[in-house]
């Protein structure tokens, strides 16, 4: 196997990002999916829901709040996001390729409640089909035949906390690894604070992306229905205001 983290992403390589929702490649990973491509990698996105339970923001999208039209309205947006970015491939998790043989799996967003400022918990009314509690060898086995179809050089997943701790990314993260281990690929984590990634080295690098706000901002936009981009800040439903994320991290993990 080739060792350290930066063979992995060179040019010509293939990645593949596991998220939970649309929004989340963009938010979490977009400022990398976009220097990766922009350096020769083909990148692919696997996404588990359609962000079904999503907020939506006050406006003229309002109305999908809590419909069935928000599914449909949020793969459109996830699409656009995607060409903006430059992913190659977009698969929907229990959807073939992206299945177990002979199965079809319709993931449900869980939805989220806040436990504290920055950390989220689970919702108090998850519904049985959500993607949190469906089994993780069902999920993970959906991510293998994923991987055997485009047959990555790196899997790339949120880190063990989730990022915020919203379930479905907790769910994806375990699914990625065990996913990652049984196809005999690397997994490598993404990582936000570049002092939770020291010592730096030829399994954890810093990626300084500040140069790729206008592509990440670009990509924000087009998740109209969940946030607002002004400026150099992103502006969630419930008026929240944080700093586009652009430099980021990645971690190998062993298991």
């Amino acid at each position: 196997m080739t060792r350290g983290l930066l063979p992995l992403v060179d040019s010509g390589r293939t990645v593949l990002f596991a998220h939970a929702h649309p929004d989340d490649e963009t938010l979490a990973s977009g400022a990398l999916i976009a220097e990766l491509v922009d350096h020769g990698a083909r990148v692919v996105l696997v996404t588990a829901t359609r962000g079904e339970r999503g907020e939506v923001v006050d406006g003229p999208l309002r109305s999908l709040a809590g419909s069935a039209a928000l599914a449909s309205h949020r793969e459109s947006e996830l699409a656009a996001a995607c060409r903006t970015l430059g992913v190659a491939e977009q698969f929907w998790l229990g959807t073939s390729p992206a299945a177990r043989p002979e199965t079809s799996t319709r993931y449900v967003d869980s939805g989220m409640r806040w436990v504290r400022e920055g950390l989220a918990g689970p919702a108090d009314d998850v519904s049985p089909g959500a993607f949190s509690l469906a089994p993780l060898d069902d999920v993970a086995d959906d991510l293998v035949a994923l991987i055997g179809h485009v047959s990555p050089d790196l899997v790339i997943s949120y880190d063990h906390g989730g990022g915020y701790g919203h379930p479905d990314h907790l769910r994806m993260h375990e699914a990625a690894i065990v996913a990652a281990r049984r196809s005999g690929v690397p997994f490598a984590e993404l990582v936000h604070h570049r002092t939770d990634l020291e010592p730096l080295g030829d399994d954890a690098v810093w990626f300084p992306l500040a140069h790729r706000l206008p592509i990440v901002a670009a990509a924000l936009a087009e998740h109209a229905s969940q946030l607002t981009v002004d400026g150099e800040q992103l502006v969630h439903s419930g008026g929240q205001r944080e700093d586009i994320t652009t430099s980021v991290g990645l971690r190998l993990r062993s298991r």
